[in-house]
This record gives structure tokens, sequence and C-alpha cells, in this order.
């Protein structure tokens, strides 16, 4: 596992004069937002301008359901069903839960903000222009997801799984990354050097495409002299 504890640029988007190419944030202004005030969460359920606000989605399903220009504030997500969601124009904060299930999900022009969770699974998801800044998400699931202009910011990321995934300008920034599996996946301008913390598991080799900082680059030598099979003496 390679480890690093070195401050980054802590900005986004910009080259650094290497011609990689910066992430595209969203560019969110919601409408005015109606309550929600109906019951569980339906299959292929529709959404659209409302603010679900502390409420809670334990163990429902909307497998299948759009959200578009919706707000989810504080709602907890153990258990949820989402499988093949979309989620549209729309901003995430404070959510909550363990084992939600976003498995194949759409998430477009989203923010996710200060989140709490465990066990996410967004395997074969796309998610694309979407900023997760804030709170700690443990063992999140993004093994084969195509994820395009994505950024993780200030947030702690806990054996975080891209295995196979095809990640492209992507950055993170001042966030931590612990036991990150980036097995089999495909990098193209990924910036990891405003990592506050970099712990690769697996996928050292999978490196091609990805910036890094120099002292990043220092305390990545053990990992990618074995990874080669050159020995170090002396």
């Amino acid at each position: 596992m390679a480890r690093t504890g070195v401050s980054g640029t802590g900005r986004a988007g910009g080259g650094g004069g290497t011609g990689r190419k910066g992430a595209r944030r969203p560019e969110l202004r919601l409408p005015p937002l109606e309550p929600y005030d109906g019951g569980a969460l339906e299959p292929d359920g529709d959404y659209d301008g409302l603010e679900f606000r502390e409420r809670d989605f334990a163990g429902q399903d909307g497998a299948g359901a759009r959200f578009m220009d919706c707000a989810l504030r504080g709602c907890a997500l153990d258990e949820t069903r989402l499988h093949h969601a979309r989620i549209l124009d729309s901003v995430l904060t404070g959510i909550r839960g363990v084992g939600t299930d976003l498995a194949e999900s759409t998430l477009r022009d989203v923010e996710l903000l200060d989140a709490r969770l465990g066990g996410v699974q967004l395997h074969g998801s796309v998610l694309e222009r979407v900023v997760i800044r804030g709170g700690k998400i443990d063992y999140l699931n993004l093994r084969t997801a195509r994820l395009k202009d994505v950024v993780f910011e200030g947030c702690v990321l806990v054996e975080p799984d891209f295995g196979g995934a095809r990640l492209e300008r992507v950055e993170f920034v001042d966030c931590a990354l612990r036991g990150v599996d980036f097995g089999a996946a495909t990098l193209t301008d990924v910036d990891l050097r405003g990592a506050v913390s970099l712990e690769i598991a697996r996928g050292v080799d999978r490196l091609r495409g990805a910036v890094v900082s120099t002292a990043q680059l220092l305390d990545l030598a053990p990992v990618l002299a074995a990874e080669l099979g050159l020995r170090v003496e002396g």
C-alpha cells in the first residue's frame, strides 16, 4: 500500500502547465422548489422540482426513479434501492445511509455535500459534472463506472473501489484517499496532486494518465519499484 501525507495544491481545474484538462463543475440554479409531501418512494417514480427534507427512505424501493431539479436535505437512505435511478441537476446535502443501492444509475450536474455513507453501490454508474464535497464515504463501490468531470473535494474516502472504471477529468482536492483500488481502471487527465493523503492498495500500475506531485511521487517510489520488480539496495 502506497501512502502519502502531503498537502496538494488545493486547486481544481488548473492544468498546471502540463496540458491537462481540468474538470468542468456543475452550474446549478435550482428553481423554486415544492416541498415533497408524498409517502414512500416509488419504482420508476418521476420527481421534478421537489425538496425532500429530513425524510426517512430507509429500505424503500425507488429503482428507476428520476429526480430532476430536486434537493434532498438530511435524508436517510439506509438500504434504499435506487438502482438505475437518474439524478439530474440536483443537490444532495447531508444525506446518510448504509448499503444505498445506486448501481447503474446516472448522476449528471449533481452536488453531493457533507454525505455520511457506507457501502454505497455505484458500480456501473455514469457520473458527469458531479462535485462530491465534504463528509465521509466508506467502501464506495464505483467498479466499472464512468466518471467524467468529477471533483472530490474536502471529503474522506475509505477504501473506494474504482476497479475497471473509466475516469476522465477527475480531480481530488483537499481530500483523503485511504486504501484506494485502481485495479484495471483507465485514467485520463486525473489530478491527484490535491489529495492530502493518498494510499493506493491496488492498481498503482494504472496511474498512467494521472498527475501527482513531486512529494507524492517520492512516497509512491517503493510501491512503484515493487510493481516494476526493481530492487533498491544500499
